[in-house]
């Protein structure tokens, strides 16, 4: 049975209760169609969290429901927050992007096609580092996980007189020409900030990213304060069977690092995909990027905005031939951050407005997650589920699922942002999205009927006029600049600035 929980705390922006209504039944009716263990979606709107809903269990066997409380492993998102990481690090110490990862690794990373190439600290944290998950990866990652107190050295997966080499981990692309996402390169991340910074990768996150934004988050799921809160991730195997983080409220025991040596093999603490976090807490991690590393509910600056600006920045755009785009999912890549470039059946998020997000999806175990926030639009999308009876298919317009490309449009639709929102006559009424592309659609959202529309340019000249028999106002093309809309029913009228890009 669907267990619906909405959940707005106060010192978040609190949403029209009849268009957070229409979105609670939209996405109640996702989580019944596509049959889901659970889901958790939260929208961005204006800057601010708006809507937050949670349905479904994150414990079927003893049928505990998800709540803003609920931790799960976020799968590839990791990555992106492994590298606001290094954004971190940045900011408190002298170091280069552009260093050869070997001065900080203690040993020599090469291309053995390229040998006179460095691999920079940009290379790895955009993908474009040449190193790939060859078929030496699996054996160095369970050797990995399975090795204690001791573990095994990265040197033993890239040397080529290393254990675990294999001549495929490495592309036949000289680094820095050419994408290809890479779990490994993401080990190599959070080895370089062990290097660094002189402490554990996980250790380092909980000191000095998530204490000082008040987070119970980790890498290290023996660090989290309730492990209780901890969603397992599930598949239908004859039923549901739960694939990772099935704890039943017993935290496990602690691993022996006692040798381990920072800056050997960060792979340990599962960069790459391990971070557990709240959806509340990542609409929160969205935020530090929106604002440019400055966190609103501790009022502090964590990372400087240059730096955040540089990792939203991209580095690799897609032209046909200089990368692997994933499916079509990934076309251009900043510093640890998917930049959306609003591809025909790619990388879509809002199929409508096509805002240029910033983020990162993710898979693992039953799980699809998605991160992305649009800086200028101040919107954005955090989506969770944590299982699918009948699993997932490929979408209809995208790289996405269609689960998600599901999510997305209902979040899309019902995104109704307070900025846009007018009183009239004591009733509401919202037109979204602004800005809006040229010859895209727009949507006008009243609780009084509504007889017609007229669209102004700046001289007052009307260039659009129509009845209004549904939600959805296709407008013509026309040039860039601010409009004024006029919105009439019986009881008068009222206006919006839309901007047109």
């Amino acid at each position: 049975m669907a267990l619906k929980l909405i959940a707005l705390q106060a010192l978040f922006f609190l949403s029209l209760n009849s268009f957070a209504q229409n979105l609670s039944e939209d996405l109640e009716a996702i989580y019944d169609d596509y049959n889901l263990m659970g889901i958790s979606v939260i929208t961005i709107c204006g800057g601010e969290i708006d809507d937050v809903y949670h349905a479904g269990l994150k414990d079927y066997d003893n049928q505990l429901p998800i709540d803003d409380e609920t931790k799960f492993r976020i799968a590839s998102i990791s990555k992106s927050i492994t590298a606001t990481g290094m954004m971190l690090l940045k900011s408190q110490l002298d170091f280069s992007f552009d260093d050869d990862i070997s001065e900080h690794l203690g040993f020599l990373v090469r291309n053995p096609n390229f040998p006179n190439t460095p691999i920079t600290i940009a290379h790895v944290l955009s993908h474009t580092s040449s190193i790939q998950d060859g078929d030496g990866y699996n054996g160095f990652l369970s050797a990995t996980y399975s090795s204690s107190p001791d573990l095994p050295s990265l040197q033993g997966l890239l040397d080529e007189d290393g254990d675990y080499y294999t001549s495929n981990m490495f592309r036949t692309e000289e680094p820095g020409t050419y994408f290809a996402y890479s779990n490994l390169n993401y080990g190599l991340v959070a080895t370089l900030i062990e290097a660094i910074s002189g402490q554990r990768f996980d250790t380092y996150m909980d000191e000095q990213f998530f204490a000082p934004l008040q987070m119970d988050a980790s890498y290290n799921v023996e660090n989290l304060q309730d492990i209780a809160n901890l969603a397992a991730l599930y598949r239908n195997q004859g039923g549901w069977t739960a694939q990772v983080d099935n704890y039943q409220g017993e935290v496990p025991e602690p691993v022996d690092l006692s040798d381990y040596t920072p800056g050997s093999n960060g792979l340990r603490f599962a960069p790459q995909g391990g971070l557990r976090i709240s959806t509340l807490e990542l609409a929160r991690l969205a935020l530090l990027h929106m604002n440019e590393g400055y966190d609103t509910q501790t009022g502090t600056q964590l990372i400087p905005t240059e730096t955040m600006q540089l990792m939203h920045t991209p580095v690799w755009t897609y032209n046909g031939s200089n990368g692997d785009n994933y499916y079509n999912l990934f076309n251009s890549w900043g510093l640890g951050i998917q930049a959306v470039t609003n591809t025909a059946n790619g990388d879509i998020v809002f199929p409508e407005s096509n805002l240029p997000f910033l983020g990162h999806p993710g898979e693992a175990y039953g799980l699809i997650s998605d991160w992305y926030f649009d800086k200028d639009a101040q919107s954005g999308v955090i989506f969770l589920t944590n299982g699918s009876w009948d699993g997932f298919s490929f979408g209809d317009y995208s790289a996405f699922y269609t689960l998600e490309e599901e999510v997305f449009t209902a979040v899309e639709i019902n995104l109704v942002c307070g900025e846009n929102v007018n009183e009239l006559n004591g009733k509401r009424t919202a037109v979204f999205p602004s800005p809006v592309m040229s010859g895209e659609p727009i949507y006008i959202r009243s609780q009084i009927a509504t007889d017609k529309i007229e669209l102004r340019d700046i001289t007052g000249k009307t260039v659009h006029s129509s009845t209004l028999d549904e939600e959805r106002i296709q407008l013509p093309e026309l040039g860039p600049g601010l409009y004024t809309l006029t919105i009439f029913n019986a009881d008068g009228i009222t206006t919006e600035r839309i901007v047109i890009q």
